[in-house]
């Protein structure tokens, strides 16, 4: 059983055969796959996995708080695991490649801008778009 499933059964949710293969494709990601995406590997292991049973399925995550959705700017949400450990993305527009990362001056600032407007940070999302420097470029 892996990371996603056991969450599922901690929170318990009833697994079915897709959903528990839906929850292994999402665990096995090193990306952050969209419903498309997601589907066409779930659907590599289960043919029976349709587009309609992921969406369901990626909607009844979300509300569980195993996984949550991203938009980077494309108009597709894309999916992780919540993480054990806070990270934020850099997104390159020209690859759409996601990159995470975490930054602890970032987040001492973040910590600060809030209080400087008499709040407490409770979360934060934050999301860098960028292109790549070019060779030459300095």
């Amino acid at each position: 059983m892996d990371r996603l499933e056991k969450l599922c059964a901690e929170k318990g949710l009833r697994m079915t055969e897709q959903r528990k293969v839906i929850a292994r494709v999402l665990s096995l990601a090193d990306d952050h796959p969209d419903a498309e995406e997601l589907h066409s590997r779930a659907n590599a292991v289960d043919k029976n996995i349709s587009l309609a049973t992921v969406y369901r399925t990626v909607k009844l995550f979300e509300e569980y708080g195993i996984i949550e959705s991203h938009d980077f700017g494309d108009g597709r949400a894309r999916y992780e695991e919540v993480p054990d450990e806070h990270h934020d993305h850099l997104i390159d527009v020209k690859s759409g490649k996601v990159i995470e990362f975490h930054n602890e001056e970032i987040e001492r600032l973040q910590v600060e801008i809030a209080k400087s407007y008499g709040y407490k940070l409770v979360d934060h999302r934050l999301e860098l778009y960028a292109v790549p420097l070019k060779e030459t470029d300095d």
